[in-house]
């Protein structure tokens, strides 16, 4: 839903042709991020979705940029446009994840994701009563992947997100709430897809909580097949939140479900030093494993008790490198995809 680095040296940063410029619409209390251009390939027929990450275009670099007002993030949407100007469908992008590279996640050793948006997630907005702190200068970076099925190659195509905020001078002033993020199959640096069987699975991955808080808004991602994500008690079982999948008949994914149990109540309590289990489900009919093809996450805002208690970022952290270095990577692939056919693509990562 929701889904930085202090004394960081901008030579770490690659940034390619395409560039990211920042707007601010006092008005709307929008900061508006325009991205581009970027030229993107057709996928030929038939092409899956584990064919597509070989293309060499797939990846865009990381495009970084910075936070300019004082106030809390509370929504965002995103548009495409071509290269005059006009709407294109957004499903050709199928994830774009912000970056916060000045604060830490909660369970990673590795840089916020301060929003991630896949092909089945819309235009997401939280209460007034929430929002994600920020302060001017924030450094933040953004990349996307691209799946485009229009049948037709498309060039000099622009992003635009619209990222809604609350200014200070708000009263009665919002809840502080950060993004919590919980992978099924995060591997900080790597790749979070996995291979899914034939017929109905679970992965799960158990935590031990940080810090005393409430999960006040949630949602998911998974893939074509994806059924549900979840939330558990490790030690009870008892299954505290739930994002389902909304699929057609042939399973392809087209939304997930959301739930702000902070908005007309207290949230979801979790506690410091408690285990908990994040679940992913798939249900696959083709009757064999699909290599590479599950991802499932639910992303939150989550509301600490004592911020002063959240993880601080350590860059002297081998994983945390590894995921700063993880990010860069994409822009040096993505250089190289325009002079080696053969070079590698990035590791697919949300």
């Amino acid at each position: 839903m929701w889904l930085s680095v202090v004394a960081l040296s901008t030579a770490l940063f690659v940034v390619d042709d395409p560039r990211a410029t920042v707007q601010v619409d006092s008005a709307r209390r929008e900061v508006i991020v325009t991205a581009g251009p970027f030229d993107v390939s057709a996928m030929p027929p038939g092409m899956t979705h584990d064919e597509m990450e070989m293309m060499e275009d797939h990846n865009t670099p990381l495009l970084r940029f910075e936070w300019p007002v004082a106030g809390w993030v509370r929504g965002f949407d995103v548009e495409v446009l071509d290269a005059n100007g006009k709407l294109l469908d957004r499903r050709i992008i199928h994830h774009l994840i912000g970056v916060n590279f000045d604060r830490r996640q909660l369970l990673y050793p590795a840089v916020e994701r301060l929003f991630g948006i896949g092909r089945e997630t819309g235009a997401m907005m939280a209460p007034r009563s929430i929002g994600v702190p920020m302060t001017p200068g924030t450094r933040l970076g953004m990349y996307m992947a691209w799946q485009n099925e229009t049948g037709a190659d498309l060039a000099g195509i622009q992003i635009r997100i619209k990222l809604s905020y609350s200014p200070t001078n708000l009263n009665p002033r919002p809840i502080d709430a950060l993004p919590l993020y919980m992978d099924v199959n995060l591997t900080v640096g790597g790749s979070n897809t996995y291979d899914v069987p034939a017929g109905r699975s679970e992965k799960a991955y158990e935590f031990t909580m940080p810090v005393d808080g409430r999960l006040l808004g949630y949602s998911g991602h998974m893939h074509d097949y994806g059924v549900a994500v979840r939330l558990e008690d490790a030690e009870t079982g008892r299954v505290l939140a739930k994002t389902d999948a909304k699929l057609t008949k042939d399973g392809t994914i087209t939304g997930m479900s959301r739930s702000l149990p902070g908005v007309r109540g207290d949230g979801i309590r979790l506690r410091a030093g408690r285990k908990y289990r994040v679940v992913g489900v798939y249900n696959n009919p083709t009757g064999q494993t699909i290599a590479n093809h599950g991802m499932a996450h639910i992303s939150g805002v989550f509301a600490p008790d004592d911020f002063s208690k959240w993880p601080a970022l350590d860059l002297s952290d081998p994983l945390t490198q590894e995921d700063i270095a993880s990010l860069n990577e994409m822009g040096q692939n993505h250089h190289k995809h325009h002079q080696a056919d053969n070079a590698p693509s990035a590791p697919h990562r949300h």
